[in-house]
């Protein structure tokens, strides 16, 4: 057997090799005659996955160690009659984490605004909870599930606009069907949103329009925004950049254990399609330790809502990423390859958390003692 997989998924080397020869190829330059003989592969969202690549080839399975799938044609590889499969919810917890640094790095009261939540998935519902642990109203948007499941809890598009401090997107990429999502976030999207409100996106780049948000951003209609999706990535706007608050290179879900859920869902899909039963049930090794100490004091912080946002910020501060960005704007596929191991929050224990805070930090993830 043969496996081609993208050179850059983190803990992958040495899974197959006991069962497969195994092909490791940066991931925006497999061609069709790397997977002409392989049997599987495995890729991350830098490979578009269609019948150019695939058609001609011997692959009986594709797995992406991603949650998003929109590199993935899938109408194309079900008449190639190749199985395929994404990682469902793998970095939700790391986009959870992402959301939330945000949230304490704003530096502005949190508590009773509203945050809007476009998309109520795995990645959204996370996030809600989030905004409820800061002591948010949280306003849900999600057709499709509305769609399904009734409409008491959720509301318009237009109703969230309207009534949000924060507008957060965390909708999978559509570019038709009822709901289509490409370019959702234009010119009348953000003049419908109230008045001085954040603008948060890190689902897909494809679903705001550049020019759109700098004239939201230029006539002082947003009050702040994080972008970690661009437009054009790799080669993202300089101008756009210079707009936004946090801009980060697509690594919200970027987290060491995110990743490894993401690679581990790639093993046991390919595991079971090849016939590998050793591996069906596979998980990634143990993780690293965190690169900043596991224990987090809180003695001395005696209000409730600091004390989350210092815990919050000591496992993780967005800031840094946004200043590596800004400070090397054209190596933002570097940053994203060799991104540092963030370890999420439940890699940390939280001691001496002042009342209320003790709750808000177990909701987030923190193991409090």
């Amino acid at each position: 057997m043969k496996i081609v997989a993208d050179d850059r998924i983190p803990f992958l080397r040495g899974v197959f090799e006991p069962f497969a020869g195994v092909v490791y190829l940066p991931g925006k330059k497999i061609t069709p005659a790397d997977v002409a003989d392989a049997d599987a592969l495995i890729v991350r969202t830098r490979t578009r996955c269609d019948k150019e690549l695939l058609g001609n080839s011997k692959v009986r399975c594709v797995a992406t160690a991603t949650i998003g799938f929109d590199h993935i044609a899938g109408d194309e590889l079900d008449d190639c009659g190749i199985l395929w499969s994404n990682a469902p919810g793998c970095n939700a917890d790391s986009v959870k984490n992402y959301i939330a640094s945000a949230l304490a790095a704003m530096d502005i009261p949190l508590r009773g605004k509203t945050m809007g939540i476009v998309g109520v998935g795995q990645v959204g519902s996370r996030v809600a909870a989030v905004a409820e642990s800061f002591g948010m109203k949280v306003l849900l948007n999600d057709p499709p599930r509305a769609d399904r499941e009734g409409r008491e809890k959720f509301v318009s598009l237009d109703e969230v606009l309207a009534q949000s401090d924060i507008v957060t997107l965390h909708v999978p990429l559509e570019k038709a069907g009822k709901y289509p999502t490409l370019s959702m976030a234009n010119g009348e999207f953000f003049r419908k949103m109230r008045n001085g409100a954040w603008f948060f996106n890190s689902c897909r780049g494809e679903v705001m329009e550049e020019e759109a948000f700098l004239q939201a951003v230029s006539s002082g209609k947003l009050g702040g925004s994080l972008i970690d999706v661009w437009p054009g990535e790799p080669q993202i706007s300089r101008e756009m950049l210079a707009a936004v608050d946090f801009g980060t290179p697509h690594i919200a879900g970027y987290s060491a254990d995110g990743k490894a859920n993401g690679t581990s869902a790639s093993v046991r899909f390919v595991a079971r399609t090849l016939g590998i039963k050793e591996l069906v049930d596979f998980q990634a090794a143990e993780l690293p330790e965190p690169v900043y100490p596991a224990m987090i004091d809180l003695a001395g912080v005696s209000d409730a809502d600091e004390a989350v946002k210092k815990a919050i910020l000591h496992a993780y501060d967005i800031r840094r990423d946004t200043v590596s960005l800004r400070e090397n704007p054209g190596d933002f596929e570097a940053l994203r390859g060799k991104y540092w191991i963030r370890r999420e929050f439940k890699a940390y224990k939280v001691c001496n958390a002042p009342g209320s805070a003790a709750a808000a930090l177990k909701t987030l993830g923190f193991e409090v003692i």
